[in-house]
């Protein structure tokens, strides 16, 4: 919809039939029919968190949608697209825990037009050892319990601050695109990404850039142009936030 609300009607349940009782699985229900392939029925949550994500990327076009993490501080918004494995999650849920505002942990919605990002504030899914690196690092975070043995791994949720999901109205302004990378043991540290990478970065973190044509090249374009951009490679969470807290409070 280019207006109003786009309202999804999902469900989480149980296939009909001797599924329900002999090796249970869950099904996801859009409008009443399942995209996607049953699961074993102890991961409901994983397959809503994963639902979700499919609803907001297949079909909420009003936005160009991104696969990365967006924060906030002052009004500007960190934008951390990469690929599964790169600690994308890992240093999101680390950033929120010291006071970065969450506007998604997995979703960038580029508006356009206006060029801001939109607020997308939901739990933030944790995978296998950052389940505990993120347990250790923010003893105070909520988090949910591991399901175990999904496709994925080891899946468990954050909770989002309050601060974050009560300013769910309030976008931000794109001011820096790093590309982040976990290497066990290395220093933390920023590189200068040459714009055109960045752009190339975000065209295939897009899942629907082909759905905006002209318009969403060059609101890509314009995104790089005013924003700086980095590859960050780190091996340590403390250092890694140390490294976003200077950048953020350089002018």
């Amino acid at each position: 919809m280019e207006d109003g609300f786009a309202d999804f009607h999902v469900r989480i349940g149980r296939p009909a039939g001797l599924r329900r009782w002999v090796r249970p699985q869950v099904v996801f229900e859009f409008d009443g029919k399942p995209p996607f392939l049953p699961l074993p029925g102890g991961q409901g949550l994983p397959m809503l968190e994963w639902g979700l994500n499919w609803c907001v990327s297949a079909h909420c076009h009003q936005y160009l949608v991104l696969h990365a993490a967006v924060l906030e501080r002052s009004g500007r918004a960190l934008v951390l697209p990469a690929p599964p494995g790169s600690g994308k999650s890992t240093l999101c849920a680390g950033l929120v825990s010291r006071g970065w505002r969450l506007l998604s942990d997995e979703l960038g919605l580029l508006r356009p037009g206006a060029g801001d990002l939109v607020p997308l504030a939901r739990p933030i899914s944790l995978k296998n050892t950052s389940i505990d690196v993120i347990g250790r690092f923010a003893p105070d975070a909520l988090i949910g319990p591991a399901v175990k043995d999904t496709l994925k791994g080891s899946v468990a949720h954050m909770r989002p601050p309050k601060e974050s999901v009560r300013r769910e109205l309030d976008s931000a302004t794109p001011r820096w695109i790093v590309k982040p990378r976990y290497i066990a043991g290395a220093v933390a540290q920023l590189r200068a990404l040459p714009k055109a990478h960045a752009f190339m970065q975000l065209v295939d973190s897009a899942f629907n850039y082909q759905f905006h044509g002209v318009e969403g090249f060059n609101l890509l374009g314009r995104m790089v142009e005013s924003t700086e951009c980095y590859e960050f490679a780190y091996g340590n969470l403390e250092e890694a936030v140390r490294v976003f807290d200077q950048l953020a409070a350089a002018r």
